[in-house]
């Protein structure tokens, strides 16, 4: 058994990042751990929902949910905070496998989360980043097959904020 850990800075990043992957993970039988870095004080919704819809998306794919706590907006202000946060869940769950932001994004936290992971997950076997809705350009290097559990990956984001998230983000214009 392989033990995932999928860490995004909001509730919801994981939701739009790599919830068929995760979900793929755990019909292998896979262990999963999501860690929101957040609480999403500055995002959609309020704070309360966001996280019990963050517990509901973990619920929906049978993911363990780890939540952080961090200031929204600041978290590269919190780096050692973070390294510690990630390194504990790191530790805890026995991860070999993690997937994490990537660091050509627009939002900060975002950023400050997939550099802050490299370094936290430096003794982990496979590092893996995903694209975001904020990605400014990714390029893709690893593709994961998710037909199979397709509908899984779309309850989970039904179970959350992340569609009116989706909704909201507009793309930069150039």
């Amino acid at each position: 058994m392989t033990h995932v850990l999928g860490i995004g800075a909001h509730p919801d990043d994981l939701e739009l990042g790599c919830a068929g992957t995760l979900a793929r993970h755990i019909a292998q039988g896979d262990r999963v751990t999501m860690l929101v870095v957040t609480a999403g004080q500055l995002g959609p919704g309020d704070v309360p929902l966001r996280q019990e819809e963050a517990r509901e998306a973990a619920r929906a794919i049978g993911a363990d949910l780890v939540l952080g706590g961090l200031p929204d907006g600041p978290v590269f202000n919190h780096e050692l905070a973070l390294v510690h946060l990630i390194e504990d869940v790191v530790r805890s769950t026995g991860a070999t496998t993690v997937y994490t932001h990537g660091q050509k994004d627009s939002h900060q936290d975002h950023r400050a989360v997939a550099m802050t992971s490299m370094g936290a997950c430096r003794a982990v076997q496979r590092v893996l980043c995903y694209d975001s809705p904020s990605s400014i350009g990714f390029t893709l290097r690893v593709f994961v097959d998710i037909t199979s559990t397709l509908d899984r990956s779309l309850r989970r984001w039904k179970c959350t904020g992340a569609r009116s998230a989706a909704a909201r983000w507009r793309a930069p214009r150039w």
